[in-house]
């Protein structure tokens, strides 16, 4: 569904953030990409997403390249992102944070299917669609922005460190939404530093280091590895 091929990626008027990755992302997986701050993981997100141009290598989505589309039109094309730090309109209710997510869709219809597909996933959305979304806790904010992101409908959601900011209690709540999310045939690719969560719940992941990928395999698989429970687990 999704491969990059040799990618760097940078910003503007710096150094290279990625160098040469490549990886791929099959459909109905959840992907990890694991690394400590600074890795390139929310990088790569973002090139994935339109927001930044690899300045060599491929981007591929179901075997067409992204690298000259603009974000909107990789929405439409099946791909959304659930940004770090969420990221919402705080003072717009939540019913309307939720409908902005599905500015993509094509049909009323679709959108209001989407939106009951979301509250029903979500209920604590849905007892407080009418409340400002700034006022609900961290745990509540980040169901809104997955649900948001789901409101497009899309064939692969990204989720760019959804346990930030979280209450450690309420951690383990968002990563049993993202299994249940993609039980139902939805791709997930997610970028995390709770690694044990992350790997927990993966089919396959990559562990990025100062922009390179340095290992992969499944996710059970990597958190035996002894790189892993060294760098990220403190074992």
């Amino acid at each position: 569904m999704l491969e990059l091929k040799n990618a760097s990626i940078g910003y503007k008027g710096g150094v290279l953030a990625v160098q040469d990755v490549s990886f791929t992302v099959k459909e109905g997986e959840v992907v990890s990409l694991v690394g400590s701050n600074g890795a390139g993981k929310s990088t790569l997100l973002r090139a994935i997403s339109g927001l930044l141009r690899p300045r060599a290598g491929e981007i591929l989505f179901n075997g067409e390249p992204l690298h000259a589309v603009p974000p909107y039109d990789i929405v439409r094309k099946g791909i959304a992102m659930v940004p770090e730090g969420r990221q919402l309109f705080g003072r717009l209710p939540v019913i309307d944070n939720l409908r902005l997510g599905a500015y993509a869709l094509s049909s009323k219809a679709d959108a209001e299917r989407s939106l009951a597909e979301v509250l029903g996933l979500f209920p604590r959305l849905a007892e407080r669609k009418g409340q400002r979304a700034e006022t609900l806790s961290g745990g509540e904010q980040q169901q809104l922005a997955i649900g948001r992101g789901l409101m497009s409908r899309p064939k692969l959601l990204m989720l760019d460190e959804p346990s930030l900011g979280i209450m450690p209690k309420l951690v383990s709540e968002i990563f049993r939404t993202i299994r249940e999310i993609s039980k139902k045939g939805l791709t997930v690719l997610l970028v995390e530093q709770n690694v044990f969560e992350a790997l927990d719940i993966s089919d396959r992941a990559y562990v990025l280091q100062t922009g390179k990928i340095v290992l992969d395999g499944q996710g059970k698989e990597l958190l035996q590895s002894d790189m892993v429970r060294k760098a990220f687990l403190g074992m």
